[in-house]
């Protein structure tokens, strides 16, 4: 028995990308695919944007890495911005999702530890959620495919169905410390939650003096035509997980939260050797230049209804393959009539389109935003191609 050198954790494909060009990606063979996956929603400018890319290779020229022992110039200038465009007062900056996810849920329970109440220390989270691939994050996922091999979980998650209001209070307890959901699940199947929940939970929370808790990595950072998605619904959250879209390739997230909700977290409490180096800054302020306007973020809007809708008109063509189309903006479900995965590789390996397979029978399409008519024609072209010559598996 021999190990390969990269742990195989991964059921990697064929396809070898080694360069990127907007909205396309040239494997090492040569081949081109059309890229509407963007790294599961992080490459949101595509691949080579020169605003991004500029201000990454100036700053990696200029400072990369420094302690958080030392006063943070470049940190606090970008926190300092998302604070002005979010809800937050305050933000904790970290490498990826499932790290804002950790510190989202530490701050949660010291908020209750520093009003004394320690026995709050509970979530309340949704079945078919991804929240990372951390022991926290896996504990406060549902699912077993996730959990085998890791057992025991950590304690302090309660699961509930995802949408059901009525659940989540039923669920409520004397240890309940907060809820913690994605406004529209990724992983889950491009889920959006109803108004009602959204809003319901957001009054439970405040009757209850509840943390309620968002994982914005994946509906974040101007996908869904908004800056978070939460601003669909029409509230706001005491802390947020953000990540993946808001380096746009360069890895860090971030834990946004009010100025309550962050009480717990002081000196002491909290830490990452990397996290809010001067790079990742960089790159965050170059994202937040081209994104975090009305212009861009209604363009978001208009695109991806474009893309809806010829997705809409295209898969009545098919109804022994596909039955609709669901999400927002440029975060967009295509729903099957079984497992998706094979369609993926298909439309990846013989028509160049790369999509992303998630649960609940269907795959995600999550083109960067900054595409313009032009991808959404060869999108449809590859699409209807590759569903023209498909061989559904038997079952």
């Amino acid at each position: 028995m021999s190990i390969t050198p990269l742990m195989p954790v991964y059921p990697r494909c064929g396809f070898r990308p080694v360069r990127g060009e907007g909205a396309w990606l040239i494997s090492e063979d040569g081949r081109r695919a059309l890229d509407f996956a963007s790294g599961i929603a992080v490459n949101l400018l595509g691949h080579g944007h020169p605003h991004l890319t500029k201000a990454i290779q100036e700053q990696a020229a200029t400072l990369m890495h420094v302690s958080n022992l030392y006063g943070s110039p470049q940190g606090e200038a970008f926190a300092q911005r998302l604070v002005d465009t979010t809800f937050a007062d305050t933000v904790f900056f970290t490498n990826s999702g499932a790290e804002a996810v950790e510190c989202a849920i530490k701050t949660a329970r010291a908020y209750h530890q520093s009003v004394g109440n320690d026995h709050k220390y509970e979530l309340i989270t949704f079945k078919n959620a991804f929240h990372g691939r951390t022991m926290a994050t896996i504990s406060a996922s549902n699912q077993e495919k996730m959990h085998k091999g890791f057992l025991p979980l950590l304690q302090g998650f309660k699961y509930v169905d995802f949408d059901d209001l009525e659940g989540a209070k039923a669920a409520m307890g004397p240890n309940t410390a907060g809820f913690l959901v994605e406004p529209i699940q990724g992983e889950g199947g491009i889920r959006p939650a109803s108004d009602e929940f959204m809003q319901g939970l957001r009054k439970l929370a405040d009757e209850h003096d509840l943390m309620l808790i968002l994982d914005e990595v994946q509906c974040g950072v101007a996908r869904t035509g908004a800056l978070y998605a939460h601003e669909l619904y029409g509230i706001t959250p005491d802390i947020m997980a953000s990540a993946k879209g808001i380096g746009g390739g360069f890895p860090f997230g971030a834990c946004l939260a009010t100025e309550k909700a962050a009480r717990g977290m002081v000196v002491g409490t909290h830490g990452s050797t990397y996290g809010g180096n001067p790079l990742a800054m960089a790159a965050g302020q170059a994202v937040w230049d081209v994104v975090a306007n009305d212009e861009f973020l209604a363009q978001v809007r208009t695109t991806g209804e474009k893309l809806r809708t010829a997705i809409e008109q295209f898969i009545g063509n098919y109804p022994d393959l596909f039955t609709g189309v669901r999400g927002k903006g440029l975060m967009l479900g295509v729903m099957m009539t079984h497992e998706a995965r094979a369609f993926v590789a298909h439309l990846r390996d013989n028509h160049g389109l790369l999509t992303v397979a998630a649960g609940d029978n269907t795959f995600r399409v999550l083109p960067p935003l900054n595409i313009d008519e032009s991808h959404i024609a060869t999108f449809m072209e590859k699409l209807s191609a590759g569903a023209a010559d498909y061989v559904r598996p038997e079952a």
